[in-house]
């Protein structure tokens, strides 16, 4: 598969036990070689937030799953209660440098990368809220299957902090749900209930919280069926124009990013809502 950009820096502490588990900081890898089948759970407490150490770790473990012949597909969910991933880590973002931000943005540019022209079956086993990045990261999967409780959200909220999602995060989601759909609902910055997120076609299916792993094998095996050639090339075609948009336009992208998070009036916002979550805890 092809590698982007820069290698991505390798995080203390990550190793491969005999087992065929990786066993890192903030997600914990368990490979099946029966069956082909990687569990991938993300455990950064409190919230998952996609950090620039945990986007790393991120990436770097995909790129071990696709590099070993054993692992075919990638279940992707979240070792901590109702949240899957709050997305984006703000602390990240505000009162920075300008090469800490260019640094950052260009990880995030590397897991959607990596993680969207997967060779791996990716599903996505949404077993609590996730907005922003998070959501992100499940539309960037093969297959969303999502914990059926109302409490639980999904969506590209950027507009609600004063930010906007960037192209390819709207591309991604316009890929999903179509164009209209898309359009409403970044503009409101949207965060979906569960059973909403079905009706527009944002995830799958839904399926009681207790069963969620185990649909998830269920889907996989059933994608795994398949000649993987066919399946890849097919998935490459689909997905290859939006892809090669970043990679055109990748060192604009991160200029972008820079100049728009280093705005007073952007960081302020950022404050602004950073002081609203610690009133709400």
């Amino acid at each position: 598969p092809p590698v982007w950009g820069r290698a991505p820096r390798q995080p203390p502490g990550l190793l491969l036990t005999p087992g065929r588990a990786f066993s890192n900081n903030k997600i914990q890898v368990d490979l099946d070689e029966s069956s082909g089948i990687a569990m991938m759970k993300f455990k950064s407490p409190p919230v998952n937030s996609l950090s620039l150490d945990f986007l790393t770790e991120f990436s770097i473990s995909l790129e071990k799953l696709e590099n070993d012949r054993a692992c075919r597909g990638v279940i992707i969910t979240s070792a901590i209660p109702k949240i899957f991933s709050s997305g984006l880590d703000i602390t990240e973002m505000c009162g920075k440098s300008m090469e800490h931000y260019g640094e950052f943005w260009r990880a995030v540019q590397e897991l959607w990368l990596r993680l969207y022209s997967s060779n791996m079956v990716t599903v996505a086993a949404v077993n609590g809220s996730s907005p922003a990045g998070g959501c992100l990261v499940a539309l960037s999967c093969d297959y969303r299957i999502m914990a059926e409780n109302p409490k639980f959200s999904i969506g590209l909220n950027e507009a609600q902090l004063g930010i906007v999602a960037p192209f390819w995060f709207k591309d991604t989601f316009v890929n999903v749900v179509g164009h209209r759909i898309a359009e409403r609902s970044l503009q409101l910055g949207c965060l979906h209930p569960a059973p909403e997120a079905l009706k527009l076609g944002l995830v799958d299916e839904l399926v009681p919280e207790e069963k969620l792993l185990e649909k998830a094998s269920a889907v996989m095996a059933q994608w795994l069926a398949l000649p993987d050639h066919a399946r890849q090339l097919t998935k490459s075609m689909m997905r290859k124009a939006v892809l090669d948009r970043l990679v055109a336009h990748r060192e604009e992208d991160i200029k972008n990013f820079v100049t728009f998070i280093s705005k007073e009036s952007i960081q302020k916002s950022l404050r602004m809502y950073m002081e609203m979550l610690k009133k709400k805890k």
